[in-house]
Parts: structure tokens; sequence; C-alpha cells
């Protein structure tokens, strides 16, 4: 379970801000602080457990985060609890505001990075439920990997993460948009199909879908679809999987790939700008030879940065463009070897 503040500034109340565990005889367990407004609890593939955050104060966008044990996940105003945690010490600083995650990570040793960003509106405004996706393979292309929820932008979007160095980090990537209310949760069924549900309030949260409520459930229709299938980091830069095989002549040009990057002001206001903005040199581009990945070098890779992949000239040998050209990469550690 994960327990939001008393506000999004405060914690009231014993455990607001925390992740817990609760066993079957009903004992509670601590496990990390540091939350805000978390909107779902899951796993992933290989059963590390993570939350969804929202933006807000010490929160620059939305993002997925690791509940590790014994992690402070960002927000300090759960810090207050430490003393209820039988054999667990509150970190001995608190993060500074108006500084960056990569800065106050190497000041206060608990703080986990988020293993996911979601860019604000580029891929929502207020991250909600998620699920994986163990359907073998009745919802296409995309086994193991995350579906999430937005509430602001009724849309679902995908994730996959990985574990460099120890720490978990990921890409997210456009799915669908255009659902009838706020996503709340979604849900697989056994036959394979993604379920969507939420609702509108009147708290003043602007929601794109018109339906006060609403559930709506998404197929897939056995058309395997062109996209950018799983982004992973290598120590000098980042192979591309793709749903279909691209045109290696097209994939092997560096000008195929624009990719720049940025950050967010780790801070106690409320969300951030990006800021901190570099352009990524290609200086190689390698399609495999089936087609189906292209390893693509950098320059350089900038640590504690999303980077922000721009694919719009990738085609099929037939000419089809991706379904999505976009996808971001939130970069917390980089491959030693």
């Amino acid at each position: 379970m994960a327990l939001g503040l008393s506000s999004s500034y405060e914690s009231h109340n014993l455990f607001r801000g925390w992740a817990v565990k609760v066993t079957p005889d009903g004992k509670m367990i601590p496990v990390c602080s540091g939350l805000r407004s978390p909107g779902g609890v899951g796993a992933n593939a290989a059963g590390a457990m993570f939350v969804t955050e929202s933006q807000g104060p010490w929160n620059g966008c939305c993002s997925l985060k690791h509940l590790k044990e014994g992690a402070f996940l960002g927000h300090p105003a759960s810090y207050n609890w430490y003393p209820f945690v039988p054999g667990m010490k509150a970190p001995e600083v608190e993060p500074k505001s108006d500084s960056r995650m990569g800065v106050e990570k190497k000041r206060v040793k608990e703080l986990v990075p988020p293993a996911v960003k979601f860019p604000y509106i580029k891929m929502g405004r207020s991250i909600s439920g998620f699920r994986l996706n163990q359907t073998g393979g009745k919802f296409g292309p995309f086994e193991n990997q995350l579906f999430l929820g937005d509430y602001s932008l009724s849309l679902i979007v995908r994730a996959t993460t990985e574990q460099i160095n120890g720490v978990w980090q990921g890409a997210c990537y456009p799915f669908r948009e255009g659902l009838a209310t706020g996503i709340m949760n979604v849900e697989f069924s056994p036959k394979g199909q993604l379920f969507a549900g939420g609702f509108t309030t009147s708290r003043q949260w602007p929601v794109r879908g018109t339906e006060p409520f609403d559930i709506q459930r998404i197929d897939w229709n056995g058309v395997v679809p062109f996209e950018i299938k799983e982004i992973n980091i290598k120590k000098d830069g980042f192979l591309i999987a793709f749903t279909k095989p691209v045109d290696r002549q097209v994939a092997a040009k560096t000008e195929s790939y624009n990719i720049t990057t940025y950050t967010h002001v780790y801070s106690a206001g409320y969300g951030s700008p990006e800021v901190d903005q570099t352009t990524a040199r290609v200086t190689r581009a390698v399609p495999s030879a089936d087609g189906l990945s292209v390893m693509v070098h950098l320059e350089k890779i900038t640590e504690d940065h999303i980077h922000d992949f721009d694919l719009s000239p990738i085609t099929t040998p037939d000419g089809q463009r991706l379904l999505h050209k976009k996808a971001y990469y939130t970069v917390n550690e980089i491959p030693k070897n």
C-alpha cells in the first residue's frame, strides 16, 4: 500500500507519505518514506514493487518510483514518522530545495530517484494506476511491459524498466489517447483485454475526457503496429528495439535520430519546467541483421537526464512510418560495462 500525504506539503497522520506492507494477519510493516500523492502500486516483470507519483512539491513531473526497502523517495514531509519504525533510521540530512536530483542523491544516501519520469503534458499530467502485461501475447507485442493510466489527459501509456548498477530506470512510450474520462486505473482480463476506468471531479482538476464516469475495454485487433518496442541503455548509447523490421539504410543514418536531454528542478515548489537542456550527438547507428533493433551510439550520455527520442524518419522497408515516433528514457545510471 502507498499512503498519500495529508496535503501536498504535510504529513499529519502516522505514516502518511509512506509505503507499507500488510501481512495476512493484519500486521503493518513500513517500507519506505518520501511519497506525496501515489496513484497506484504494482510489480514489474522481475517482481520489484513500484508506485506512480504525481507532479507536485518535490516532484518535477509524474513518475514511476521503486519501493525500495529503507529508501527515501523524495518528499521530506514524512521524515517525522521514522521514530515509529524499529530498526530504520531517518536520513541524516534533508534534501535541499531548488537543487537537482543527481546532486541530492549524493548528499542523501537513502534518496532513490524515480525509475521512469513522464515528461509533463508530453506523457501525462497525473499518472494513475498501472498493471503489468503478462497476457502471453494476447495484447500484442508488449509482453512484460507496464501499462499506465493518466487522469487529466484521459490516456494510457507504456513503460519498460531495467536495473543498471543496482538502480531501476527505464523508458515510457505513448500508447492510446482519446479515452472517455479521467483514467484512475487499468486491469487486464484473463482474455488479454485491457480495461480502463475512471471519472471526472468537481475539484477544479481539468480532465480531457468529457464523460462523468466510464469503463472502456481495449482489444488487440491481431495486427502488429509499427512501434518503438523498447529502449535499453548501453555504456555508450541505446539499443532501440522495434515491433517490425526497419529500413536498414534509413536506420543506419545518424540524422534519423533526434535526441535531446533535460532534467527538472528538485524543489519544494510545485512541479518544474524542463531545465539543463542538451542535444545528444549520435556518432553511429548500427541496425541488426534482422532489422528489429538498432544500436545508437552517442558521443555522451547525460546522467540524471531524460533522453527525449524523436524517431520520425524511421520507416519499414515498404515505407510504413511509426505509429508513435516518441519515447523518453530516464537515465539514473550509465552501465559500467
